[in-house]
C-alpha cells in the first residue's frame, strides 16, 4: 500500500534538482523578486532516496529560484516515490471523467492537483476543462464560505459568489437564502450586490471628503417657500439678487438609479440668515399635496428606484451571458432565424447596435483610441474573416441592449420580449425585473389564447 504524501518544509539549497530541467525554467528577476517577498506558495514534489538525499519531482524552477533568493525555508510533498506523481495526477484526472462526477468532487479533484504542485493550465490540459473553469474552482475551494457552500452541494459558481462576499453577513445571508429557494436569480442577486456595494463605498469616499473639508451634510433640500434648506440655485439674497456658490453653508448628496453621487450646494436654514426663494410654487392651478408622501407613494416611489436599480444589474448579467454565448466553438442553435428576425421585424437592432458593447460580446480586442465615428466591430470584422456568424449575433444583440433603458419594465415592447425570449431559450435566467417584460407578452386568465 503506497504511503501518504507528507508535507515539510526543507531547506531549498539541500534540494537535489535533476539537470533535465524544463527548457522554460530559466529565472527572471521579477519571479526571483517574488519568491523573495512572498515565499514558495505551491509546495515542491519530491522524493526522498534511501540516502537520504531530497530529489525534486515538480517545481524545480521554484526550487531554483527560493535558493536565489535566499528563502530558508519552502514547501515541499515528499511522496513514496517519483512514479507517485503521476500515479496521483492520472487517477485524479480519471476521477474527474467519471459522469456521475459533482462540481463539488470536481473542486476538490482540482484541489489535489494543486496541492501536488499541478498549475491551473496543466489540470485544465489533462482534464479536458478550460483553464478558467479550473482557476474558478480552485478559488471557490481556497476560500472557508466557498468550500463549505462546495460541502452542500452548491454548483462551483454558487460558491464563488459565497466566497466572494464572505466578509458581509448579511449579503452572505441574502445570498444563501437565493440559492436555497430561488437559484435561478443568484446572478442577479450578486450582482445587485456587487452595485450595492461599490455605490456604499463611493458615498462613504465622498463623505469623508466633505467632512475632512469642513462641509455640513443635510439629507434633503428644496426650491420653494415650505423647504426647510433650499438649493442655492433656488435662492435669493435679501437685496433681490440671486444666491452664489460663497453662499452655500451646506452640501446635499444625492444618488441617481445607477449608485452614482452628486454633491448639490444649499443653504440650510435660509429663514433665518436672511434668503428667500426665488420661486413660488406653480402647481397648474392643482392643489399641491400637503405634508409627506402617504406609504402607498412611498412603496410606489420605492418600488420604482429598485426595479431600475435591478434592470441596471440585470444589465450586466444579461451581457456577460451573451459573451460567454459567444466564446464557444459553435454558434448557439437558430442564430439564424434569430438575426434575420432582428433585422426584418426590429431594424433599429441593425441600425442603431453600439460597436463598443459588440466587439466586447465577441471577445474583439479594443485597442484603438476613441474618435468620431468609432467601431471597434467594424475593425474587427475587417481585420478578420472568421467566425463572421459570432459577429453578426454580437451586432444583433448589442442592437437590442440599446433599445432596453432602465425604466423598459414599466412599457414592456415586442421587441424586448423578442430578445429577452430567445436569451432564455438559449440557457439565460431573466431576473425578476426582466420576468416583468417577457411575461407583459403572455395572455391573462381573462385573456386566454385565441383558438
Amino acid at each position: 500500500m503506497n504511503a501518504a504524501p507528507t508535507l515539510e518544509m526543507l531547506d531549498p539549497a539541500t534540494l537535489t534538482v535533476d539537470i533535465n530541467v524544463r527548457k522554460d525554467a530559466a529565472l527572471t528577476a521579477d519571479f526571483i523578486a517574488s519568491i523573495k517577498e512572498h515565499g514558495v506558495m505551491e509546495p515542491v514534489i519530491a522524493h526522498r532516496k534511501d540516502d537520504g538525499t531530497v530529489h525534486v519531482l515538480m517545481g524545480q524552477r521554484r526550487t531554483r529560484a527560493a535558493v536565489e533568493a535566499e528563502r530558508p525555508l519552502i514547501p515541499v510533498m515528499i511522496i513514496e516515490s517519483p512514479e507517485e506523481a503521476e500515479r496521483i495526477v492520472t487517477q485524479v484526472v480519471e476521477n474527474i471523467q467519471r459522469a456521475e462526477l459533482t462540481e463539488a468532487d470536481e473542486a476538490d479533484a482540482y484541489h489535489q492537483l494543486s496541492l501536488i504542485g499541478v498549475s491551473a493550465a496543466a489540470i485544465a490540459k489533462k482534464t479536458g476543462r478550460t483553464k478558467t473553469a479550473v482557476e474558478s474552482a480552485l478559488k471557490a475551494k481556497s476560500s472557508d464560505a466557498g468550500a463549505a457552500a462546495l460541502g452542500k452541494g452548491w454548483t462551483i459558481e454558487e460558491a464563488l459568489i459565497m466566497a466572494e462576499f464572505e466578509s458581509d453577513e448579511e449579503a452572505s445571508t441574502e445570498l444563501e437564502s437565493v440559492i436555497m429557494d430561488e437559484p435561478d436569480q443568484i446572478l442577479h442577486v450578486a450582482q445587485r450586490l456587487r452595485d450595492r456595494r461599490e455605490s456604499a463605498a463611493a458615498l462613504a469616499t465622498l463623505i469623508a471628503e466633505l467632512e475632512t473639508q469642513g462641509k455640513t451634510i443635510v439629507e434633503d433640500a428644496g426650491h420653494y417657500a415650505d423647504d426647510d434648506n433650499l438649493y442655492v440655485t433656488a435662492a435669493k439674497r435679501a437685496d433681490g439678487e440671486p444666491a452664489t456658490e460663497d453662499d452655500a453653508n451646506a452640501v446635499l448628496i444625492t444618488t441617481d438609479y445607477r449608485g452614482q453621487h452628486r454633491t448639490h450646494s444649499v443653504i440650510a436654514g435660509w429663514k433665518e440668515t436672511g434668503f428667500a426663494p426665488k420661486y413660488e410654487r406653480y402647481d397648474g392651478g392643482r392643489p399641491a399635496q400637503k405634508g409627506p408622501m402617504t406609504e402607498e407613494q412611498k412603496a410606489e416611489r420605492k418600488t420604482l428606484i429598485e426595479n431600475n436599480k435591478a434592470m441596471l444589474s440585470a444589465q450586466v448579467v444579461r451581457r456577460e451571458f451573451v459573451t460567454g454565448l459567444l466564446a464557444r466553438k459553435q454558434a448557439p442553435k437558430g442564430w439564424q432565424y434569430f438575426t434575420v428576425h432582428a433585422i426584418t421585424h426590429h431594424p433599429e437592432t441593425a441600425s442603431g447596435y453600439d460597436g463598443e458593447v459588440a466587439a466586447g460580446m465577441v471577445g474583439a480586442k479594443v485597442d484603438e483610441a476613441k474618435t468620431w465615428a468609432w467601431n471597434p466591430l467594424r475593425t474587427h470584422v475587417a481585420n478578420s474573416t472568421a467566425r463572421p456568424e459570432f459577429s453578426l449575433i454580437a451586432l444583433i444583440c448589442a442592437g437590442y441592449e440599446k433599445t432596453i433603458a432602465k425604466d423598459s419594465w414599466r412599457s414592456p415592447s415586442q421587441t424586448h420580449r423578442d430578445y429577452l425570449n430567445q436569451l432564455v431559450h438559449w440557457g439565460y435566467k431573466p431576473s425578476v425585473v426582466e420576468l416583468l417584460i417577457i411575461d407583459s407578452g403572455k395572455p391573462t386568465e381573462e385573456e386566454p389564447d385565441a383558438a
